[in-house]
């Protein structure tokens, strides 16, 4: 019932899904680790507000590219009769591996705005960072969330 009820059922109701997490995480996710770079300062904060435009558009478009291979892993791992949230979460944790691998390098280079290798070499330092926050936004905060809005929205469209 869980995944009938928390879980986008059409076309709509899957970019409503991805619109709050997307969301949620750009704004939380981005800011974090951009100030775990330059430092916990008004200015970093800010100069990542200006490119969070394009850091989003640059996730919708990974998500989107990432969805069907963190599926197939995702169901490498689960059974089909295991419970709900171990779904949730081995999906949750397929997409932010797949995506954080995308996002350490693309991410440096859209926040920098220069393309250069030094993101692919940095990356064994800067990834399990980079993963862990992710992953902990994604599990504790984005997907509940998301999960709750169409929760509520199915059961307001069931009292119809």
């Amino acid at each position: 019932m869980e995944f009938y009820m928390k879980l986008p059922r059409n076309k709509k109701e899957f970019i409503l899904f991805m619109g709050v997490i997307s969301l949620i995480s750009v704004n939380i996710i981005a800011p974090l680790i951009t100030c775990f770079e330059a430092g916990f300062y008004l200015n970093v904060y800010k100069d990542v507000l200006s490119i969070l435009p394009i850091i989003w558009i640059s996730v919708i478009i990974i998500v989107l590219i990432t969805y069907i291979p963190a599926e197939t892993l995702t169901n490498r791992i689960v059974e089909q009769n295991d419970s709900f949230h171990s779904h949730i979460i081995i999906n949750i944790l397929c997409t932010v591996f797949l995506m954080s691998i995308l996002l350490t390098v693309i991410g440096t280079w859209i926040g920098t705005r220069h393309i250069s290798m030094e993101p692919i070499y940095m990356f064994f330092y800067k990834w399990p960072r980079n993963f862990a926050i992710s992953f902990a936004v994604e599990l504790l905060i984005a997907q509940p969330i998301a999960r709750f809005v169409l929760l509520k929205l199915h059961q307001r469209k069931e009292k119809e």
